[in-house]
């Protein structure tokens, strides 16, 4: 079967988003994928001595089982993602305050986005999980900085407290890998795995 064949054959298949998250969302619209988008609302609480990888690919593992419980067919996609520095885990931000805690770490240094991704195919014994980790580096940011930025609310529902592609982007340096995993899909990753689980 020819590339462009199983291009169209992974985009026509019935795609149901495990996530409320806009900016997934936007990205899956970005490269025309049709997809419905159903929240999975589960602890997200981290196992005792969790590390990272197996955190985030256990959520989005288990994002994808709950939403396709109540599903009839196609593909069900779930996703998470965490920012890691000095191995610590940083996800979304508690308050204001903590959102400041986790800029103040991240000035003037690299970081690791870690963003799991699991399909499962609905009515059967078929699901896949991977991961993609990009570096990231910002940089130095005053406290007056940090304070904006905190002040204009965007770093509250984004792991590690900011949002790259929008205000945070007055901050960052460098970045070494996939851009979207960043942003919270990286979307070349779904795709390979979409193509894989048709042959599992």
């Amino acid at each position: 079967m020819s590339n462009e064949k199983v291009l169209e054959e992974v985009l026509n298949e019935r795609l149901v988003l495990a996530s409320g998250s806009p900016r997934r969302a936007e990205i899956l619209n970005a490269v025309g994928w049709p997809f419905e988008m159903v929240a999975a609302n589960i602890d997200e609480s981290r196992f005792e001595s969790e590390a990272a990888v197996p955190y985030v690919r256990r959520l989005a593992q288990t994002k994808a089982e709950t939403v396709a419980k109540n599903q009839r067919s196609g593909l069900v996609l779930g996703a998470d993602t965490v920012v890691l520095v000095d191995d610590e885990i940083l996800g979304q931000p508690l308050d204001a305050e903590d959102a400041r805690r986790m800029l103040k770490l991240l000035s003037g240094r690299w970081h690791e986005v870690l963003t799991a991704v699991a399909l499962l195919c609905v009515g059967e014994d078929r699901s896949v999980v991977d991961h993609e980790q990009t570096r990231v580096r910002f940089a130095e940011m005053s406290v007056s900085e940090i304070d904006w930025y905190v002040a204009t609310g965007e770093p509250m529902d984004k792991a590690g407290a900011y949002a790259v592609q929008g205000r945070a982007a007055l901050f960052i340096e460098e970045i070494q890998g996939d851009y979207f995993n960043i942003v919270g899909l990286p979307v070349r990753l779904v795709h390979k795995l979409a193509r894989k689980i048709q042959e599992v």
